[in-house]
């Protein structure tokens, strides 16, 4: 049973229910409109022009999110701070819970945290972090900007075509370090983004609270944070465009090698899930087009959303909120 939470103190049953991710059409080579540069270019128009959005120096936001922990839906009050290209650090507070504020970033190839660890993170931990954080801010900066920064500069190949009850999108594959790959939709019409796919293991236990960019539950678990109203509503993945040519001989289908669907052998890891994020009610900012809300799902589950109250366009950022504590 695909249950989102159940919220023992309400006295209510939340349920949220995601259709799996299906196949997507392949491209059909030698078509210049579907060049993954001519995509992000009308992308990037439609969230402003490039004029604007290369203007952009640093932001910050405010926001909320509520987030599934167990049985609970714990509100979770956040503030970012961004100097492009390779500065980031968000602060996070739970009003229910008497833990204080939180916060973690980058500032280059620098961890930020705060509090500071009591003992020194080992180096494969501190680089996994790292890396965690800068991929989730590669996935906020697809949302707002169609493009990565040197931050986490990505790759992107075009993959074919989706189609949802908003309309088609054109997929891209984007791809990282670290083999760090996702699925990128952009709305066919009004060339916005609609949301990101990646596939990766469940996060561990005892993660810092989720924000914009962060994998679905990647929080860990909660106990005793009052229910925060109802969940967010489940989006509608796309589904998928029938091709309209068999793939040529030899060709690896989307999603895996051929026989993808066969059960796995006798030793074989389980597949990973399928983590989302989707982008949802742009709306102005300084003359762009920012996405408001977003929505994250593992597997079928929707696990939080998170809502800005505002934006602000270049401000004049503390450098303390970037500095390198030991």
């Amino acid at each position: 049973m695909r249950v989102f939470a159940h919220c023992a103190a309400a006295g209510i049953l939340l349920t949220a229910i995601l259709a799996p991710t299906t196949t997507i059409a392949q491209a059909q080579p030698g078509a210049s409109s579907r060049d993954p540069s001519a995509i992000l270019a009308a992308a990037r128009q439609a969230l402003g022009g490039e004029k604007k959005l290369a203007a952009v120096k640093s932001f910050s936001a405010t926001g909320r999110t509520r987030q599934v922990r167990g049985d609970n839906l714990v509100p979770i009050e956040f503030e970012l701070f961004v100097e492009l290209p390779d500065k980031y650090f968000k602060k996070d507070e739970i009003p229910a819970q008497e833990t204080g504020v939180t916060g973690s970033g980058f500032n280059g190839e620098e961890l930020l945290t705060d509090p500071i660890p009591p003992q020194p993170l080992p180096d494969p931990a501190k680089k996994q972090r790292l890396n965690t954080l800068k991929q989730d801010f590669a996935r906020l900066a697809l949302g707002m900007f169609a493009g990565s920064f040197a931050a986490y500069p990505l790759t992107f190949t075009y993959v074919g075509q989706a189609e949802a009850p908003q309309g088609k999108a054109d997929v891209l594959d984007a791809k990282g370090a670290d083999n760090f790959t996702l699925r990128y939709f952009i709305n066919t019409e009004t060339h916005l983004p609609v949301m990101v796919t990646w596939k990766g293991p469940l996060p561990g236990r005892g993660g810092r609270p989720g924000g914009p960019g962060m994998p679905p539950g990647a929080a860990g678990p909660g106990r005793g944070a009052a229910p925060a109203g109802p969940p967010p509503s489940a989006p509608t993945p796309p589904t998928a465009v029938p091709p309209p040519a068999a793939p040529p001989a030899g060709a690896v289908p989307p999603g895996g090698a051929p026989g993808a669907g066969a059960p796995p052998a006798a030793g074989t890891p389980p597949a990973q899930p399928e983590f989302r994020v989707y982008f949802a009610d742009y709306r102005d900012v300084d003359g762009m087009q920012f996405p408001f809300r977003l929505r994250r799902a593992t597997g079928a589950d929707t696990t939080e959303e998170t809502t800005f109250d505002r934006f602000r366009i270049n401000p004049k950022i503390d450098p303390k909120k970037f500095e390198v504590r030991k």
